[in-house]
């Protein structure tokens, strides 16, 4: 039976105006641009503007209790140019990234400076957003006990009685914010910013735990990704326990570099003369402060375990290997290095420290048979002797209540806009664990590999393919064919060179 045509589109008419529009994106509160706070980080910029976003503590319950996201923006200069926005993280899980903007202007080649307004926010449960605490001082979080080292013969008890008390008090004083402080919610507080902003789709660049922010972010959200830049990657399945425990064989590749550079430098700091001399000397000076600590001025007692750590932190980048070469030459009587620190009056002395268990502890994947960590430090402290089977040991998150919903899966479902820059010895994300975030996205993304052991690939300090890609991704779109593989430019670092500040982020 045929009707008419004016019937059938006024019938049309009106189930379209019936029908639920499943497409439709509610309207984002309005942002009130002014004055930034004091930064987290040392870095400003005048033109830097900052806002209040309210996001959902809960997104399981959007109509329930909210906290406040402090967001930040640094416009183009070319508006005319304009592409959209370009958010960033500094990692961590932690790290302050409210003022990130300002760090990033004095980075990006200007064809991608005059594409973006460059964005970012201090995570929630971070910074200057609803910042979680422990109620602790710094120095109650030492950094030789949060950074689980066992005792020189392999015992995890102290461990497990630090992590055990430490959990306790971040669930006193945090434990109605804790289970909410997921990675899965800090991405979807990012599509909430990027709603708030009125865009269509958002570009990033990050990397260390912000490249599975990242991939969480472009899981969750796939269609609203435009152009993604993650260094430094993380394997999405292995959070958390199982991505720490490649400390301890990281750390094996990396020091090789250590060494090498100490040995070349053997005339200025008398540590020895060949990589094998020099770690031997590592060991030596581990024994010895472990027998009888040297105080710092400042520091206070370095232990052997804290020892290990300061290595360890010193090696993200060559930049740091002088200074790491001067608490080498003090833990063997040397001349103590400066250590200064600072704290911001508006944010908790030890939120970077409970802001990362948040974290780590609201994803998951610790487990809690305190037995299983004995064992596996048993195996790693055997095999990867330089941490002692730090990165396997227990963390304060086999005590904790535990996350309120499961981690998000990873996938490779979404436009392929995803490019992955990695150095091959990093020992903070090692390679395999790259490895694993490339599986993971499957044909979204590609990966340039750098042979270097820096803490991240997309570094002026040090060019090269991956450098190089990732600008003419960010300005052009444009993704390598393959994956590729480079050895660094045959080019000296000079004083005009920057290294991208996520990369220090410990």
């Amino acid at each position: 039976m045929r009707r008419p045509l004016s019937m059938i589109l006024v019938v049309a008419a009106v189930l379209a105006v019936l029908a639920p529009q499943a497409t439709a994106e509610p309207r984002g509160p309005d942002l009130t641009w002014g004055k930034c706070p004091p930064s987290l980080i040392g870095i400003d910029d005048p033109r830097l503007l900052c806002a209040t976003l309210p996001v959902p503590l809960d997104y399981r319950d959007p109509k329930g209790r909210t906290i406040d996201i402090q967001v930040s923006k640094l416009e183009t200069a070319k508006p005319d140019k304009r592409r959209g926005v370009l958010l960033h993280n500094a990692g961590g899980p932690g790290g302050p990234s409210l003022h990130l903007p300002a760090a990033y202007a004095g980075f990006y080649p200007q064809e991608v400076l005059d594409q973006y307004d460059l964005v970012s926010f201090d995570p929630r449960g971070v910074g200057y957003s609803a910042p979680v605490t422990c109620g602790r001082t710094p120095q109650a979080i030492p950094s030789d006990r949060y950074f689980p080292f066992p005792t020189a013969d392999g015992s995890i008890a102290r461990n497990v009685e630090f992590a055990l008390e430490l959990a306790r008090d971040c669930v006193r004083h945090s434990g109605d914010l804790m289970p909410f402080i997921t990675t899965a919610n800090t991405a979807r507080d990012m599509d909430r910013l990027r709603i708030a902003l009125g865009e269509k789709k958002i570009s990033y660049n990050s990397g260390s735990y912000g490249s599975y922010l990242g991939a969480v972010y472009a899981t969750l959200f796939a269609d609203k990704t435009d152009r993604f830049v993650m260094g430094a990657n993380v394997d999405p399945n292995r959070v958390w326990h199982k991505q720490w425990a490649l400390w301890d064989h990281g750390f094996e590749l990396r020091f090789a570099d250590v060494a090498t550079w100490l040995a070349e430098r053997n005339a200025t700091y008398g540590l020895g003369a060949t990589p094998d001399a020099v770690r031997a000397k590592y060991f030596e000076l581990v024994a010895k402060l472990d027998a009888k600590p040297v105080t710092h001025p400042q520091a206070g007692p370095i232990n052997g375990n804290l020892f290990r750590f300061i290595v360890f932190a010193l090696s993200y980048h060559t930049v740091q290997f002088p200074q790491q070469a001067q608490w080498w030459v003090f833990a063997d009587g040397g001349t103590p290095p400066s250590a200064a620190a600072t704290a911001v009056p508006e944010v908790p002395a030890d939120n970077p420290r409970a802001s990362q268990l948040a974290v780590l502890c609201g994803d998951g994947g610790f487990p809690r048979d305190i037995q299983h960590y004995q064992r596996e430090v048993n195996v790693h402290r055997k095999l990867f002797p330089l941490l002692n089977g730090m990165g396997t040991n227990i963390w304060p998150c086999a005590f904790t209540p535990g996350s309120a919903e499961p981690p998000v899966k990873v996938t490779g479902k979404g436009p392929a806009n995803i490019l992955l820059v990695q150095t091959l010895r990093d020992h903070v994300t090692p390679y395999i664990g790259a490895l694993g975030m490339r599986h993971a996205l499957g044909q979204r993304s590609k990966m340039v590999t750098v042979n270097t052991g820096n803490h991240g690939a997309y570094d002026r300090s040090t060019p090269s393919c991956a450098t190089r890609a990732a600008d003419q991704f960010l300005a052009t779109g444009v993704l390598p064919a393959r994956d590729m593989f480079c050895e660094p430019d045959a080019v000296p670092p000079t004083a005009t060179d920057k290294v991208n500040p996520l990369l220090l982020n410990w």
